[in-house]
């Protein structure tokens, strides 16, 4: 019972000690479930208009994309560049789709899929379609039914494993090529809805029917700013202030950092030299008598030996006399030659023979139409199909493996014959060891703790000879480092370092790269100083503007203005609002605007210019004939609209809500 009324006398402490747990527990439960959610926040790639895209659908596109071009190319081995190109060339149709989309939503337009099937298998094809060759039938034209069967067959799938990773690649390739007609035709709808709407009206023709056709002669005299002397007029920080928020949102930037950086070029010793040119000596007598050239040559050297047959034109020049040498035959052997940084030397397997270079072939399709392949070199075709090709006459057929299957070959045609001969080639290209690879290593991180900031660093390697390359705007999403191989991390860590800082060693291809982080620009804006000697330029021709106007005045005819400012007088037959320069001065509306304004037989005040400032002379009315066509005229002004539809679509893009995460997974 006492057990029970203390319980009763800390009943609130203990209600509340339970609450805090349950509490506890509660918000423990949420925040490892939430955690779920911010890991899911965190692996968004980008954000546009709204649109989450998530990293798996990002990489998915990717991949799309790079089956794609594997199908259009038939390549497989795309480099750093290539891959470059396919990232960025997704997040541009992701961009380019969901801005179009939300414009689209807004406006109440959308691609129905009626007018989507009319696109892909309907009487009036996309051109988008129409360009891909693997949709096309025998006659070289786009074939409706190869892609309705294409796409009966996607839809059906097979059981065959095969078969059905085949389907895999085509639905893969047609639903890219698919998207791709309803993206552009959605920006087809809408330029032409824009184009509609631009349309220039009567007030706009009469407008620049009465500007090109009214005008004046004018005659001018123009001071330029060079021929003042900087010294005669001043500049203020507060005018450079002022033009920089006058011109402030031309300044506009992606965050971005600048560099400096040098380079330790990973080339091999002469220590290197020496090692591969004992080890081509130690096995020179071997790879001259043995019978098993194949094992000598395959475990040693950096050129296979597969028994293919050399041409004069195939076979490396530094052998091509002694291959082809009269009484060439079968034993012969090279010296040693060193050339390229490489030692080799050849043996001649077999000579005296000829062989065509060409074939045409054709693909024997049993149960359909064959198909005529076209010419093939030895060196287009695999092994198993050359030999036999090469090999045979005119009208023989021959089967090979392919795949899981067969397939029969007929040769519809052969070249002619010309002189071959099979080669061994032993030959060692001389690289860098672990050993110079670690020295070459070693001197530069050496170098860093010698100079670890970016003053020092500069300083050091000028000293020392080496060049130091700038490298401006790096963003985030930068791929690579100027032309430097593999050198994303270098742009990682110039976001992750503060400014002023050294990094570590980078292998970039055959290069240690270490680079000093100079700029850091994180603004919206360009900062004042990066623009600063523009800007005083600009503020200077303003003060010297002023200079010369005040030198002129009160001055109260051309020739007064001219022997004020040392300059002759030059004279224009007629001057109207159409043109944009004025005679041998240049781009000057401004001043084209003001002769206009003035009318006739009047002097101008002087007027601030691009180059110089002018004072000008009408003379009398200098009108153009014609005769009023609305129009005509309104034709005229709607084609130089025709390009403001498609500016649109780029403003889209450019005014839109979009974050770019890329960089987080680059």
């Amino acid at each position: 019972m006492a057990s029970l009324q203390r319980i009763r006398n800390h009943g609130a402490l203990l209600i509340t000690i339970v609450g805090l747990a349950m509490l506890a527990f509660i918000l423990g439960d949420f925040l490892n479930s939430g955690s779920s959610f911010f890991n899911r926040s965190r692996e968004n790639v980008g954000v546009i208009e709204g649109q989450k895209i998530h990293y798996t659908e990002y990489e998915a596109a990717k991949d799309q994309l790079t089956e794609v071009y594997k199908i259009e190319s038939g390549r497989t081995d795309f480099d750093e560049d290539m891959h470059t190109q396919i990232r960025n060339q997704v997040w541009n149709m992701f961009v380019m789709d969901y801005t179009m989309r939300a414009q689209a939503k807004e406006i109440g337009m959308d691609v129905t899929t009626d007018e989507l099937t009319e696109l892909c298998i309907g009487e009036n094809v996309h051109q988008i379609l129409r360009g891909r060759r693997a949709f096309y039938g025998e006659d070289g034209q786009y074939s409706r039914e190869i892609v309705k069967n294409l796409i009966a067959a996607i839809n059906e799938g097979s059981e065959d494993a095969e078969q059905n990773a085949n389907l895999q690649q085509a639905k893969t390739y047609w639903m890219y090529w698919e998207k791709a007609v309803r993206m552009s035709y959605m920006q087809e709808k809408y330029t032409s809805l824009l184009q509609h709407l631009l349309k220039a009206n009567s007030l706009d023709a009469e407008y620049a029917f009465d500007a090109r056709q009214k005008g004046v002669s004018a005659e001018y005299v123009m001071q330029p700013y060079y021929s003042v002397a900087d010294s005669l007029v001043k500049v203020s920080d507060r005018d450079i202030k002022k033009l920089y928020a006058q011109h402030k949102e031309q300044y506009k930037q992606t965050p971005n950092r600048a560099i400096k950086y040098i380079a330790f070029d990973i080339v091999p010793s002469e220590d290197d030299f020496k090692a591969a040119e004992t080890l081509m000596n130690n096995l020179k007598e071997e790879f001259q008598t043995t019978e098993d050239v194949s094992l000598v040559v395959n475990t040693n050297s950096d050129v296979m030996y597969d028994g293919r047959d050399y041409s004069e034109e195939t076979v490396p020049a530094q052998f091509k006399e002694f291959a082809f040498a009269k009484g060439a035959k079968a034993g012969d052997c090279t010296d040693i030659l060193f050339e390229n940084n490489t030692y080799a030397m050849a043996r001649i397997m077999q000579a005296g023979y000829s062989m065509p270079d060409s074939v045409e072939l054709k693909a024997i399709v049993e149960g359909g139409e064959d198909q005529e392949l076209g010419w093939f070199k030895a060196a287009d075709l695999p092994k198993n199909i050359a030999e036999p090709a090469l090999a045979g006459k005119r009208g023989d057929k021959f089967t090979v493996a392919q795949g899981m299957g067969e397939q029969t070959y007929e040769i519809m045609e052969i070249g002619k014959p010309t002189p071959k001969v099979k080669l061994a080639i032993l030959a060692r290209e001389v690289t860098p060891s672990s050993k110079t690879y670690s020295i070459i290593y070693n001197n530069a991180k050496q170098f860093i703790v010698n100079n670890n900031n970016a003053e020092a660093l500069e300083a050091a390697a000028q000293e020392a000879g080496m060049t130091v390359v700038p490298q401006f705007n790096l963003t985030a999403t930068t791929d690579k480092v100027g032309q430097l191989a593999a050198s994303r991390p270098i742009v990682r860590w110039a976001f992750e370092a503060k400014e002023g800082q050294v990094s570590d060693v980078f292998e970039c291809g055959q290069q240690f790269i270490v680079a000093a982080l100079t700029e850091v620009n994180d603004g919206d804006y360009r900062p004042l100083e990066a623009v600063r000697a523009e800007l005083t330029y600009e503020a200077t021709n303003n003060a010297k503007a002023e200079y010369i106007k005040k030198e002129l005045k009160g001055v109260e005819s051309l020739e007064a203005a001219a022997q004020i400012m040392g300059q002759k007088v030059q004279s224009v037959e007629r001057v109207s609002l159409a043109d944009s320069r004025l005679g041998n001065a240049g781009m000057e509306p401004a001043v084209i605007g003001a002769a206009i304004a003035q009318g006739e037989n009047a002097l101008s005040e002087p007027i601030q210019g691009n180059m110089g400032v002018f004072v000008i002379k009408t003379g009398a009315a200098n009108n153009a004939e014609g005769t009023f066509n609305a129009e005509s005229e309104k034709a005229q002004l709607s084609s130089r609209f025709a390009y403001l539809p498609y500016q649109a679509i780029q403003l889209l893009e450019d005014e839109a809500e979009i974050t770019d995460n890329r960089a987080n997974f680059q």
